[in-house]
């Protein structure tokens, strides 16, 4: 008894859990909360990068060793309950275009990655990523954190087969899918437990909904308990070994440049939207530790790339965790050491049907959403680009996108309505460095 307290008072001086007003129980919950939202990425990113040549056993290893190192590096040094992991739409940029369209090998790609992590460490050492974040006004930080919200939505209607391609561009999916019912069982299951204020809401109910799934043979049982670790020699440094011509390309260059651009916004994307549903922005609207938030990622980018995957990233998923309580990095140290585990225990981790997870990324939506109301809607200039910042994130599928739309549109309405008082130097050249890219690259 004495070696748990002991233990729990270790981790409160760590992590601040008093000051933050939560316990070791609520940020594990959280934490474990947060990795079956992400656990996806280990069999989806393996599944993706492997079209690109590479390893798909490795790439798993890849995926969760990185996914490890992020989280903890997010934990400890920024202490915040944001997980990462190798981010979707970079992984198919890495593997569709990079390799399969433009033709370069893996390693070529796997080195643009590692390049990219090293500018991001410089860049946050210069505080330049940190000077982006603050530069953003209130107004469009709450509509990223509403954007997040309905783009997080979104996966989970699309994923869960609820919304569907149609000749409407969208359409209503097939409600009597017995796959599509036992999705819409886990929203109102997860609605009426947090209704209930019931403790671990969220990890409860995907654990309800995978049992029915389960035992229904609606979803695949786990395919064994315990797995060999795959090797990581396929991939391990293979980002050193491209030719120094290739990485002094013009090519290099343009892959790069993509990579930090895609990367920059998401990350600055999910830390404001992520921190402001958790409540975890100054009075100033600005981010604390954002410089040790960005570090991690750029931490977290390098070594994935040594390892051998794509552009790791800070997850939006992280806010199934803050709803369920987690305020501290021992959620996302918690997280970091799931993906560790499911090295060894693959068949449990990767068995989470979709069906379980889509359910809480809905109704994270919901909370996220809540932040519109914080939006002077009255103020044409305010609203506009705030507008187009939420819509844009899951209509374009990109938060980055979400936050060029907000942001030049923002700058564009207040400096033609005398209003410049508002705009600072930052989202003027911010502006002009989005649309130069849209004209240039596309």
């Amino acid at each position: 008894m004495q070696k748990i307290e002991q233990s729990s008072n270790f981790l409160d001086k760590i992590f601040k859990l008093s000051e933050n007003n939560t316990n070791v129980k609520t940020e594990v919950l959280a934490g474990i909360t947060t990795f079956m939202t992400m656990a996806y990425i280990l069999v989806v990113n393996a599944s993706i990068l492997s079209e690109a040549g590479m390893d798909k056993n490795a790439v798993f290893a890849a995926t969760a060793i990185a996914a490890f190192i992020g989280s903890l590096a997010m934990g400890i040094l920024a202490n915040y309950p944001i997980a990462l992991a190798p981010g979707m739409g970079l992984n198919a940029f890495f593997a569709y275009t990079v390799v399969l369209s433009m033709g370069h090998s893996w390693q070529f790609a796997l080195c643009a990655v590692l390049i990219e992590g090293l500018i991001f460490i410089l860049l946050t050492i210069t505080n330049v990523r940190e000077k982006i974040i603050d530069c953003i006004p209130p107004v469009l930080k709450h509509s990223v954190t509403a954007g997040i919200g309905l783009f997080i939505a979104f996966i989970g209607l699309a994923n869960a087969g609820i919304v569907v391609n149609g000749s409407t561009i969208l359409a209503l999916g097939d409600l009597k899918d017995p796959l599509v019912l036992l999705t819409l069982f886990g929203i109102l299951l997860a609605g009426v437990l947090l209704c209930k204020n019931v403790k671990g809401a969220f990890l409860l109910s995907m654990i309800i909904v995978s049992a029915i799934g389960m035992v229904t043979g609606l979803v695949m049982l786990p395919q064994g308990i315990v797995s060999a670790v795959p090797s990581l020699e396929p991939l391990f440094l293979q980002a050193l070994k491209v030719p120094v011509e290739e990485i002094f390309s013009f090519e290099m260059i343009v892959v790069v440049f993509t990579f930090l651009f895609v990367d920059l916004f998401d990350t600055v994307g999910c830390l404001v939207g992520v921190a402001s549903k958790g409540n975890m922005l100054n009075e100033e609207g600005k981010l604390p530790r954002a410089k040790q938030a960005l570090f991690a990622d750029a931490i977290a980018t390098t070594f994935g790339a040594l390892l051998g995957t794509s552009t790791v990233t800070s997850y939006v998923e992280s806010a199934a965790g803050i709803g369920e309580g987690g305020k501290t990095g021992l959620t996302a140290v918690t997280t970091g050491i799931l993906f560790l585990l499911s090295l060894f225990f693959a068949p449990i981790f990767t068995a989470i049907p979709t069906q379980a997870t889509a359910p809480v990324l809905i109704i994270v939506g919901v909370m996220m959403a809540s932040s519109l109301k914080e939006i002077d809607f009255s103020d044409f200039t305010n609203a506009i680009p705030a507008f187009l910042t939420f819509v844009m994130m899951p209509f374009a599928y990109s938060i980055a996108d979400g936050i060029i739309f907000g942001i030049v549109s923002f700058t564009i309405l207040k400096l033609l309505n005398n209003r410049k008082s508002e705009v600072n130097i930052y989202l003027i050249l911010l502006s002009i460095l989005f649309v130069a890219k849209f004209i240039f690259m596309g």
